[in-house]
This record gives structure tokens, sequence and C-alpha cells, in this order.
């Protein structure tokens, strides 16, 4: 939890430069920015992932904490399941939800919100994109990209309703002909 609460309070920009100081500048491991090879896209990821993974981290823990209290698991425990299966098929399965409503959300929040991250690397992203239409007052630009941001969240979060009937079947609804 240590390191889910760090990844959370580390500002993105911040971790940005000092992973371009100590593995492109002191160590000359990975390059500073562009998009060359393989090797540019592990400090953006980096830096991207660990805001929204330390989120994620936090509330998995927290949802399956909750769940290993819940009578099923216990019953489970009881019939002499092995833990693994305890775990895997009862416990993760149905502390799910929450993950993936969070998960579907940052994904859309990670859409528009790479400016930054964009910037420090030279990332031609669609962040990067919008900011600059923004300041050039290229206005049809700013309509295409918050157009394929908004379609794009809005397919994030029918994915994350439908995995929500796989997880759970009682949040299944049958339509009436």
């Amino acid at each position: 939890m240590g390191a889910a609460v760090l990844g959370q309070a580390i500002p993105g920009f911040w971790l940005g430069l000092m992973l371009i100081y100590f593995f492109s500048v002191r160590l000359h491991w990975l390059p500073t920015g562009g998009m060359d090879g393989p090797a540019n896209f592990v400090m953006p990821c980096v830096v991207l992932a660990s805001f929204y993974a330390a989120r994620i981290a936090r509330l998995t823990r927290s949802s399956v904490l909750d769940t290993l209290n819940e009578e099923f698991v216990l019953t489970a425990r009881a019939k002499g399941l092995a833990e693994w299966i305890v775990i895997g098929k009862h416990t993760l399965k149905n502390s799910a939800i929450p993950i993936v409503t969070l998960a579907g959300l940052e994904t859309g929040q990670l859409l528009g919100g790479a400016v930054i991250t964009e910037t420090i690397f030279a990332w031609p992203g669609l962040g990067r994109l919008t900011v600059q239409a923004l300041l050039n007052r290229d206005f049809p630009v700013v309509l295409a990209a918050v157009f394929v941001i908004s379609v794009t969240y809005t397919l994030i979060n029918l994915l994350v309703d439908l995995l929500y009937g796989w997880l759970d079947p009682r949040t299944r609804r049958e339509v009436a002909v």
C-alpha cells in the first residue's frame, strides 16, 4: 500500500522529469523522448500508469478485503475448497465490479488527460493536438478531438456495462417483448 499511496502522491510531470534525468541523462539506458522504437514507450507508459495503477491497486485491496468477510466466502472455505479457488473464483469475481468501473473511468480520463506526459516526452498525442488547436483557434480540430474522445469514452463505458452482466448475473435485465 505504501507504493500505491506514493504512486498517487507523485505528480506525473515530476515523475516524468525524474525518469528522464535518471534513465536518460545519468544512465543512458533510455531515450529522452520521441517515438523511434520500443524503448521510447517505457518511460511514458510508467508515468501514465503510475497514478491510475495505484488507484486501482488501492480499490482492489479494499474491495477484496470487504468481500473476504462475506458469508459465501466462509461457505466456500467450509466446503474445503482450495484457497486459490476461493480467492480467484469467488472473491475476485465478486470484487471486480467497482474495479471495472474505476478502470473504465480512468481509461476515459487517460485519453484526454495525457497532455503533460505527451509534452514532456515529445509525443504527438490527441491531448497535445487538442491543446495546440485551442491555442491556434483551430476549432474544427478541437471539435474533432472532442468528438473522438467522447465516442471512445462512451464505447468504453458500454464495454464496462456489458462486463457487469458477465461479472454479476444479477445485473442482467431481461427485455420484455
